[in-house]
């Protein structure tokens, strides 16, 4: 068995509210590995997307350890998180989070520029032909049916070609036909690239089509259990 991706060992997470601290997370630990596909699973309020956030850098362990990639989640800065992300992970969220101010184009080459890279602008192009929106390069976010703006933020997530994809409900937002495009999509990019994918979603075809399942409640992890069983 190959390192992990992703390794926690009891995290936590506790945060302040109105009405005081609430804990959220309690005493998290799992490994992923490389190329690995795992669903995150449970009713809402059981905590799935707060551990994505976790294993994102998104949020900040309250105790605990998270590693990534070997590197320590927990001990870098703000800063170092963003770098972090910006060179391993690619985020996908239910929202599609666009620029709305930016084409499609410029969405997606965004972070291929923030990389450096010095032909981003043609990698977003044939990002966007991976998607099937080549023909919708030059159009805003406004202009886009929400199936067309989950297509480019899946393709801004897989553009710098990250070690891990991360998605949170990806099909939330969307229609039967319309989901089950973007699974497919997102397994395919995930089988082109060779990315690590962890997800969250309320949907089980898109859990059955995970290597692995593993179910929150009440902030607590259930034992690992095979997607078809």
């Amino acid at each position: 068995m190959t390192d992990p991706i992703f390794s926690l060992e009891d995290a936590t997470l506790s945060l302040d509210g109105n009405a005081g601290r609430v804990d959220i997370l309690h005493g998290i630990s799992l490994q992923v590995h490389k190329g690995e596909s795992l669903a995150l699973v449970g009713p809402s309020g059981s905590g799935k997307s707060s551990l994505l956030m976790l294993m994102g850098g998104l949020e900040r362990a309250s105790s605990g350890t998270i590693t990534a990639l070997g590197q320590d989640l927990t001990g870098m800065s703000e800063d170092q998180l963003a770098r972090f992300r910006r060179d391993h992970m690619g985020v996908v969220f239910q929202s599609f989070h666009l620029i709305p101010t930016m084409t499609a184009l410029e969405n997606v080459a965004t972070p291929l520029e923030l990389a450096g890279a010095p032909d981003a602008f043609a990698r977003a192009q044939a990002e966007l032909a991976d998607v099937g929106l080549a023909h919708r390069a030059g159009h805003y976010p406004a202009q886009m049916s929400g199936g067309e703006q989950q297509r480019v933020a899946l393709a801004r997530a897989s553009a710098p070609r990250p070690d891990i994809l991360l998605a949170d409900e990806p099909t939330g937002n969307l229609d039967g036909a319309n989901g089950n495009a973007i699974i497919d999509l997102l397994f395919g990019l995930r089988d082109r690239h060779g990315a690590t994918l962890v997800l969250v979603t309320h949907s089980a075809d898109l859990a059955a089509r995970c290597d692995r399942v593993i179910e929150l409640g009440d902030g607590r992890i259930a034992p690992l259990k095979r997607a078809a069983e």
